[in-house]
């Protein structure tokens, strides 16, 4: 296809989904695609999607992906004469920008000045405010010692916030509610953000009790038009990073809507903006939306990770957008011709423990189902199944779009779109995700930062096996021991959906469910079609409900001998677990059915046996190490008949 851009071959300088969307309408347009890679990274998807590729470095990312000289480097190699940087990394990264202009190649994003202008929020809030735009009251001055700083607080009043003039993402911040812990909060706001950022200077913000986080979506050509594609609400965090986006924001009447996106045009059109950015306010949502108690809070200098739900309410590719406003186009539509229609919300699937503190979860993804993509339900995935979550980047598996007529729609596609989300062994927050869209508040539109936080012990409960998961559990065990265990872990019930046995419909069997023994029963009728199956090894599968999932294996009494061993003697560890302890020595004989390892995982102790008379030839397991799955941790070796 061909198109009509000054350029032809676009580097991607980001990773993941954001890549692999980029790639699509860069595609589209009849451009020729560019990734970088890490080691890390060198069998993902976003790395096959591109026409070219070239590795940048380790997987560190201050070694790879915000190395600016590898990129470039890999920008020229390649014969890239266009730069996409996404979002994160070098994206909102001026000196990067300036580069790759130097090097002759086409800066997808907005110019250095303004991305300088917004870097710093102190200086943004003040050019702001000389602009006509209003601003969370607070002090944002020079003047950064603890006697000056402590005066401004007590003029401002308990609670406030102290937030890092550099950065976001929640780093530096620290709410303060009463003067005596106010030294204490300075300091550790310091530290975070000297350690962040690169520099310890912060800025003193009124609290607002009930904040909702509404952004505006701008987008500005050189040729001096600025437009706005209506507002985004990005209330649902958790520690301050955006789970649940919508489009548009609940609550916001015409009037205030006017008033909020009219602030945004003057935020780009005071900085000389071009491209897209969005400008984020803060709004005190105690008393319903108004206009006078809306202020500007920041604005981040590129795409964003909610974007799709703006395309989706209006219609519009914001990434072919940027291309054309990169290649000097004007902006393709007027205001007035920009238009939206209906609700869209965005769910952010990330690879995380919910009752954990929303600690990350990394490791193998044996399993990884995501919703379909439907005319209601987009999906932009970044990992796969067979892949890894590493601990080097942010841990978003997908993004999870739904579109609807109204606001009660919208959320109702996007809630059963991730309840058919599996993922294993990796933890998600999809069964959380399921229950937040699920709330009455939430539905109501009761939303605000601290949304999350008040519900926190009910949105990350885990239920009690259903009845469903029971029965399901009973017919996957009666399958495994009628069919014996087939070559693999478990392929012929790999995925089963509702399969029948002709089993005894009496069947009673005790089962270990997420480290808690169970009797479940099989009962009459045999349910079909309950719930999605994944088969582990050592008889043990994974029971999807609603997202949630539930790890089974027969019970501690009646799974001592089992063994998860191949035909060579071979006992694989069945899933990612600590080793709890080791009965045996290298060079041992055992006897069938002798436990040889007991592994530790999800709560619950998976006893590794022996598969038949031997002796230990191999033993690669220490008390107390972690291991992942499907590795080898001891063999055993035949007796020979003269033994």
């Amino acid at each position: 296809m061909s198109h009509d851009l000054p350029f032809r071959r676009l580097l991607i300088a980001n990773r993941g989904e954001i890549a692999s969307r980029i790639i699509r309408t860069a595609k589209r347009l009849g451009l020729e695609t560019a990734a970088i890679y890490s080691e890390a990274d060198k069998t993902a998807p976003f790395v096959r999607d591109a026409d070219y590729r070239a590795c940048v470095g380790p997987a560190r990312p201050q070694d790879s992906y915000l190395n600016t000289e590898a990129v470039l480097e890999a920008a020229r190699s390649l014969g890239a004469d266009a730069v996409h940087p996404g979002y994160g990394f070098l994206s909102e990264n001026a000196a990067f920008a300036d580069a790759v202009a130097a090097a002759g190649m086409t800066w997808i994003g907005p110019p250095a000045s303004a991305i300088r202008a917004m870097g710093l929020k102190d200086a943004a809030k003040a050019l702001m405010q000389g602009a006509g735009v209003a601003t969370t009251p607070g002090y944002h001055g020079d003047d950064q010692s603890d006697a000056r700083l402590r005066a401004e607080a007590l003029l401002i009043g308990y609670p406030l916030l102290i937030k890092a003039v550099a950065g976001g993402g929640g780093k530096g911040m620290r709410r303060v509610d009463a003067p005596d812990v106010f030294d204490v909060a300075l300091a550790g706001a310091r530290r975070e953000a000297r350690a962040s950022f690169g520099d310890e200077r912060v800025l003193l913000e009124v609290y607002v009790t009930r904040p909702r986080h509404i952004e505006v979506q701008v987008f500005a050509d050189r040729h001096g038009n600025v437009v706005h594609l209506f507002e985004r609400d990005c209330s649902l965090q958790r520690r301050h990073q955006k789970v649940i986006e919508e489009a548009p924001a609940p609550g916001m009447d015409e009037a205030v809507r006017a008033a909020v996106t009219g602030a945004a045009v003057q935020a780009a059109q005071a900085v000389g903006y071009e491209g897209a950015g969005t400008v984020e306010f803060i709004a005190d949502g105690s008393g319903g939306l108004k206009a006078d108690h809306i202020w500007f809070m920041e604005m981040n200098t590129r795409l964003q990770v909610e974007h799709p739900v703006t395309e989706a309410i209006t219609g519009i590719d914001l990434v072919e957008w940027q291309l054309r406003v990169a290649g000097g186009e004007p902006l393709p539509l007027a205001q007035e011709q920009i238009v939206r229609s209906g609700w869209a919300m965005e769910g952010r699937l990330y690879a995380e423990q919910p009752r954990k503190r929303f600690l990350p979860s990394t490791g193998p993804l044996d399993r990884l189902r995501l919703p379909a993509a439907t005319p209601t339900v987009r999906v932009d995935a970044g990992a796969e199944e067979g892949g890894v979550i590493t601990p080097f980047y942010d841990p978003m598996i997908a993004k999870i779009i739904a579109v609807g007529p109204n606001r009660r729609a919208a959320a109702r596609t996007l809630a059963e779109a991730v309840r058919r989300v599996e993922v294993w062994p990796v933890r998600t927050n999809a069964a959380f995700l399921a229950r937040c869209l699920a709330d009455e508040d939430f539905l109501a539109g009761v939303v605000d930062t601290g949304f999350i936080d008040a519900r926190l012990d009910v949105l990350t409960r885990k239920e009690d096996p259903s009845d469903a998961v029971l029965a399901s559990a009973t017919q996957a065990l009666a399958a495994f021991e009628a069919q014996g265990t087939p070559p693999g872990p478990w392929d012929a019930l790999h995925g089963a959906r509702g399969f029948r046995l002709n089993a005894d419909p009496g069947l009673e069997c005790r089962l270990s469910i997420d480290g808690v023994e169970t009797l479940a029963h099989l009962p009459e009728g045999r349910p079909e079609g309950l719930l999605n199956i994944h088969a582990c090894a050592d008889g043990a599968f994974v029971i999807f409900e609603d997202a949630e999932p539930y790890l089974v294996a027969r019970s501690a009494s009646e799974r001592t001998a089992a063994a998860a061993a191949g035909g060579d003697g071979a006992l694989l560890s069945p899933m990612p677990g600590r080793i709890a302890s080791v009965g045996v020595a290298l060079g041992d004989r055992v006897a069938q059915g002798q436990v040889i390892v007991v592994l530790e995982a999800m709560k619950m102790e998976h006893a590794l046996a022996a598969p038949f008379d031997g002796v230990v030839e191999m033993l690669a397991a220490a008390p107390g190490a972690q291991t992942s799955e499907g590795v080898v941790l001891a063999r055993v070796k035949p007796l020979s008949a003269d033994s």
